[in-house]
């Protein structure tokens, strides 16, 4: 399938899936939207809510690893030890990660070999990054995940229900209730009414929240 690199309208990169008319982020802006949906609704969230001596997030669609590299520069702000798994069924190639360009869009140009880092790791394995943000990336498709209590923040990132309908699911969403800790939180840009309703089936709390630039809504879904 074609790939190619596009820019979004704040300046950032994603990977555009001519195919499928599909972005791996926003086309509005993939820093403003991962800054929106992932950072603000999500991590800096549920920080206010408790403290962790380690939190533990699990990404659904690794992707370009822009979340990855954000929430490390916010966990450094915050000095707050992260461990971060993120699983991806389908890697990106090394040459479209040396097209990326966030570390420079966001104004972190020295944060470039962490970058590269993230993606040049070994994949099933524990890797200390920093000091405070360990990565494990896993090669998994969506649908073996079976982790339980393990997590207490879930960025769901999956591609968009109109190509990949079925990573949208009660099935899938009862393996995220079932991976999150007692009151852990799972945010996505996605706002579509099926969503909604197989998120409120398996028995999470779900808010709509104002969306990143170009979208109406999202949802913040919470284990009781």
């Amino acid at each position: 399938m074609k790939r190619e690199i596009s820019i979004t309208a704040d300046g950032s990169t994603t990977i555009h899936l001519p195919e499928l008319d599909e972005h791996y982020h926003s086309k509005h802006g993939a820093i403003n939207e991962a800054n929106h949906v992932f950072i603000q609704n999500g991590l800096y969230h549920i920080l206010k809510s408790r403290t962790f001596k380690s939190l533990n997030i699990l990404e659904i669609g690794f992707g370009t690893g822009l979340n990855a590299l954000i929430t490390l520069i916010e966990a450094k702000k915050k000095e707050q030890t992260v461990n971060y798994v993120g699983v991806e069924a389908y890697p990106i190639a090394a040459k479209e990660v040396q097209q990326m360009n966030y570390p420079r869009a966001l104004g972190n140009i020295e944060a470039e070999p962490i970058f590269q880092e993230l993606h040049t790791s070994n994949w099933e394995t524990n890797i200390p990054v920093t000091d405070i943000f360990t990565l494990q990336k896993r090669k998994q498709f969506f649908s073996d995940i079976e982790d339980k209590n393990s997590f207490d923040l879930v960025y769901f990132d999956a591609f968009g229900a109109r190509v990949q309908p079925e990573l949208w699911t009660v099935v899938i969403f009862k393996k995220m209730f079932e991976a999150l800790n007692k009151g852990g939180v799972l945010v996505t840009y996605s706002a579509k009414g099926s969503v909604r309703r197989a998120m409120l089936e398996v028995g999470f709390e779900v808010e709509r929240l104002p969306g990143p630039p170009g979208k109406r809504e999202m949802l913040r879904a919470t284990k009781p």
